[in-house]
């Protein structure tokens, strides 16, 4: 009973053995034109591949390390004999001559240098031993000559078990060699193998994974058309099979996805508008939102015809002395301990905010306690003043320069209003500082000088005296240079001896915005930029320009007729023209702003929304924008780093961004810590001081011909 058992057995055994040979050798033909097919079992080969050579790597050295150490112990066994255990004098050469010279002749052992235990030399022969003992750390030191010929090692008493201390020149020319043998021999193996495994998959891809795998995508073709709302069909195979619970688990999560999508949305704008209005040092308002505050008190206050407001802005005095010298954990403790001094201090009715760096504004309106915007801004030195700040066991006196003015007295415009509370703070700066200053009329000689620079802005640019700068933007998977940000600048002529000097763009394009000018110098900007571009691309360099445009060349010129006729005339590739628009720009118009960004596109240019973080737009109508980019504003990067609320706002961006099918490009990348941020974060593209500052287009032509495409370049 047991043998029939057993034979039989044995023969179903063999019949399933057959079965599934035939079946593997029998394949499908459709199995060797199917292009899945093959790109899995290639990808399964270099898989099996790289990790028996990557295992193959880590095993070298191991071999290697092996060899050395039986070298070692040959170099210990022919060296110990010969060492005379009862020499009266330990400073005597305990080897004998003949045996020295046997052993150098006889044994691997090319050289020998005898140390006393207190480490003297005491005698030497054969080749020289770099390795020279002079401290007892030294006695676990080993080293392989840059040939890999001579192995050199240092045998300490407990090796010898003698009270000498041996330092050998030990012969290894012959590993090298054999770890090429192992090497070889190994890679064959794997190669074997890695073919085997190959060919027994694509028979069985054929049967059991082609049809599952072709359903599977289309449906995640329907799911990459529509992400959020995904039409994708039941799946006929059975759940309770591998393949079949792959394709339904992956219908989950394509549903979930979807979910997800949606919810990052909805996360992301609570998140971004949130940040985007408060200050993440202190928790106060920032500057947009006191404007914001400001201007619904002076509303309510013109329905009421007898309110009057205090605003009041107010500059730490050497603040940056603080910063400098102490560091910024003590000038953030500072700013931390005034923002509550100054909260506690003000009535519920105030509004205390951090409009800067070291820069502060309340607003509130004055009643009978206190009348006049200037004994707010006493009260509030005073309250700064009153006792010194303690921070590490170091105490600081903290000095302010106040600028002080009153709504509707200095201006019925709220912005205005703290615009002129500014300009007293700036007079308060320029006279010495630590003192209050008002707001007088007397003030606006500055205006009269901003006149001026907009007459001489206007003359720049009909004698074409502006320039533009062009830094450079950069694949940062890839390190590829893949486009420049052109960058406006004005060397303002004068007498002086150098002939003029560089105006700020931030001094002359507010005012340039403010007069309408900025519209016929952006149309100048696109055509250079587009000129420069073009040379590029004849030179070969296929590359973008990335040109800003303003809310008043947005709105005011036919920026897209513009656009058209710059590119028929440079002979620009669309492709390689990016227009950046902030966000502000959208939420003005949205229908117009709709329209203008579609026939942009359509044009086929790229967009990109600049400095996005920054402002407040609704991301369901930044569905609807047909954007490429966004632009992570350098304030975020430069403080990501040190401040966890900008690095959660950058890593929202860029998660929002990919959510959207967007690019994410981030500014202001200064180090090599903020890259690694960013590449850990996934962001795609990066610009920065890192890489380099804004430069001529001459300058330019040089870095793009030398650079090496190698991001790590600029480690140096």
């Amino acid at each position: 009973m047991t043998t029939d058992w057993t034979d039989g057995a044995n023969e179903q055994a063999q019949e399933q053995h057959l079965s599934l040979a035939k079946s593997l050798t029998s394949p499908p033909a459709q199995i060797w034109r199917s292009r899945i097919s093959w790109r899995i079992a290639l990808t399964v080969f270099l898989t099996i591949l790289t990790v028996q050579i990557g295992i193959l790597t880590l095993t070298i050295q191991q071999q290697e390390n092996n060899m050395l150490f039986e070298i070692r112990e040959s170099g210990r066994m022919a060296i110990a004999p010969l060492i005379e255990s009862n020499m009266q004098d330990m400073l005597q050469n305990p080897i004998d001559g003949g045996e020295a010279e046997r052993l150098l002749n006889s044994t691997l052992v090319e050289g020998v240098a005898v140390y006393s235990s207190n480490l003297d030399l005491i005698s030497a022969f054969g080749d020289p031993v770099g390795l020279m003992p002079k401290t007892y750390d030294d006695l676990f030191l080993s080293n392989r000559t840059a040939d890999g010929n001579a192995y050199e090692v240092i045998y300490r008493r407990t090796d010898l078990d003698q009270p000498y201390v041996v330092a050998a020149r030990l012969s290894a020319g012959n590993v090298a060699d054999e770890i090429i043998n192992y090497v070889r021999d190994s890679v064959t193996i794997v190669l074997l193998m890695s073919l085997f495994v190959t060919t027994v998959l694509m028979i069985s891809l054929g049967r059991w994974l082609l049809e599952p795998i072709l359903f599977l995508r289309q449906n995640l073709l329907n799911a990459a058309e529509s992400p959020e709302e995904p039409q994708i069909k039941d799946s006929p195979f059975d759940e309770k099979d591998e393949i079949g619970g792959a394709i339904a688990l992956a219908q989950v999560l394509i549903n979930q996805n979807a979910e997800n999508i949606k919810h990052v949305k909805s996360a992301a704008e609570d998140k971004i508008h949130k940040l985007a209005f408060y200050d993440s040092l202190t928790g106060l308002p920032n500057r947009t939102l006191f404007l914001q505050k400001l201007s619904e008190m002076a509303k309510k206050a013109g329905h009421e015809k007898t309110t009057r407001l205090a605003v009041i802005t107010m500059d730490l005095d050497h603040f940056k002395d603080i910063n400098d010298s102490m560091g910024h954990n003590v000038g953030d403790a500072i700013l931390r301990g005034i923002s509550k001094r100054l909260r506690a201090s003000m009535p519920e009715s105030a509004v205390v905010a951090r409009s800067g760096e070291d820069e502060f504004a309340i607003t509130m309106p004055l009643n009978t306690d206190i009348n006049t915007a200037r004994h707010v801004a006493e009260k509030v030195r005073n309250v700064l003043i009153s006792e010194p700040f303690k921070v590490f066991n170091e105490q600081f006196q903290i000095r302010t320069s106040i600028g002080v003015a009153t709504y509707p007295e200095d201006s019925i415009d709220p912005g205005q209003v703290l615009k002129n509370a500014d300009i007293a703070l700036n007079r308060a700066k320029e006279e010495g500082r630590d003192r209050i200053k008002e707001y007088s009329e007397d003030f606006d000689k500055a205006v009269q000088a901003r006149f001026q620079m907009l007459r001489d802005l206007r003359d720049a640019l009909d004698n074409d005296e502006l320039l533009l700068h062009y830094q450079p933007q950069f694949d940062l998977k890839t390190g590829r240079l893949i486009g420049a940000e052109a960058l406006l600048r004005w060397f303002r002529k004068d007498n002086s001896k150098a002939g003029g000097q560089f105006v700020s763009p931030a001094e002359f394009v507010p005012i340039a915005e403010q007069s309408g000018l900025i519209v016929p110098i952006g149309s100048w900007v696109i055509r250079q930029a587009c000129e420069t571009a073009s040379a590029w691309q004849k030179a070969g360099h296929d590359i973008r320009i990335a040109v800003n445009v303003s809310g008043a060349q947005f709105y005011q010129g036919d920026l897209v007729e513009l656009t058209q006729n710059i590119l028929s005339d440079t002979g620009l590739k669309p492709k390689n023209l990016e227009m950046e628009v902030t966000e502000s720009i959208f939420m003005e118009d949205v229908h117009h702003t709709i329209d203008t960004l579609k026939e942009l596109h359509g044009l086929g240019i790229e967009l990109a929304i600049d400095d996005f973080g920054t402002g407040y737009s609704s991301l369901s109508y930044l569905r609807q924008f047909p954007i490429d980019r966004l632009k992570i504003d350098q304030s975020f990067i430069r403080n990501a780093l040190n401040d966890a609320n900008d690095a959660s706002i950058a890593k929202t961006i860029v998660n929002l961004g990919h959510s959207l099918n967007l690019k994410v490009i981030a500014e202001g990348v200064e180090t090599k810590d903020h890259e690694d941020f960013l590449r850990e974060e996934g962001c795609d593209e990066v610009q920065g001081f890192r890489y380099s500052r804004p430069i001529p287009s001459e300058e330019f032509d040089s870095f793009l011909n030398g650079y090496t495409g190698d991001l790590s370049s600029f480690d140096k």
